[in-house]
């Protein structure tokens, strides 16, 4: 039976990001359909924004396209805006999907969610701006989130990310946890995976223990989107 996917990116992709997994959802018989969320545009002003911005427009979507039954797929910081949509709007969702994806939890923001040292990182980079941004340094994210892939490669995607709203990562969602929505979920985590180290901060089983599941794997690195999206596309169809 033919699905409806939703697929919300992670910081600083758009909607763009997602075009050869839904490329493949779409050949599979599906219909699949990708958000960019405010400030994630080439251009935007991301100065005032905050994770209720992204949520509200996740909701708003679905209700302008009228859109029902629809399985919500977030990637990474993308399990944010996924969780607090559904809180608003439960009748419409037919599934969650975390791939490599944070879990809200009390209330917590991105921040509280990973490394001091990252968190450091983005508060540093965010104040340097001048906006409240941040943008990726290449050297990150060649190294912890896409190694498998080749340089040139690495290098012509990294410059199609926009920064990301400091917003986005330091607020949390006043909501109750996923489970308690009545909303089914599932999490599907990419093998190859080092944004988090390894140990209590790493995604599994940290974030799949908090949905009360076992994490489906697919191969690849942070940003299997790109690397390996037939297998992506594949994990997601059976999640």
């Amino acid at each position: 039976m033919p699905e409806t996917f939703v697929l919300i990116p992670g910081a600083w992709h758009g909607g763009w990001a997602w075009r050869p997994v839904a490329q493949r959802l779409r050949a599979a018989g599906h219909r699949a359909i990708a958000f960019t969320l405010p400030g994630l545009t080439d251009g935007e002003d991301p100065r005032e924004l905050r994770l209720s911005d992204a949520v509200d427009y996740v909701v708003a979507e679905l209700r302008r396209r009228d859109l029902h039954d629809v399985t919500l797929v977030g990637h990474s910081w993308g399990g944010y805006p996924i969780s607090g949509a559904a809180y608003q709007v439960p009748e419409r969702i037919r599934k969650l999907i975390y791939w490599s994806g944070f879990v809200p939890a009390d209330g917590r923001p991105l921040l509280e969610e990973i490394p001091d040292d990252h968190a450091g990182l983005f508060a540093q980079l965010a104040e340097a701006s001048g906006n409240n941004s941040v943008t990726l340094p290449f050297e990150a994210w060649q190294q912890g989130f896409i190694q498998d892939a080749k340089e040139s490669v690495q290098r012509l995607l990294h410059s199609l990310l926009v920064p990301q709203p400091m917003g986005y990562f330091a607020d949390g969602l006043d909501i109750p946890p996923v489970t308690s929505l009545g909303v089914p979920a599932s999490y599907v985590y990419s093998t190859e995976d080092i944004s988090l180290p390894a140990g209590e901060l790493a995604w599994t089983p940290r974030f799949p223990d908090r949905l009360g599941v076992t994490a489906l794997e697919t191969p690849g690195s942070h940003e299997s989107c790109f690397t390996r999206p037939v297998e992506l596309a594949d994990a997601l169809l059976k999640a």
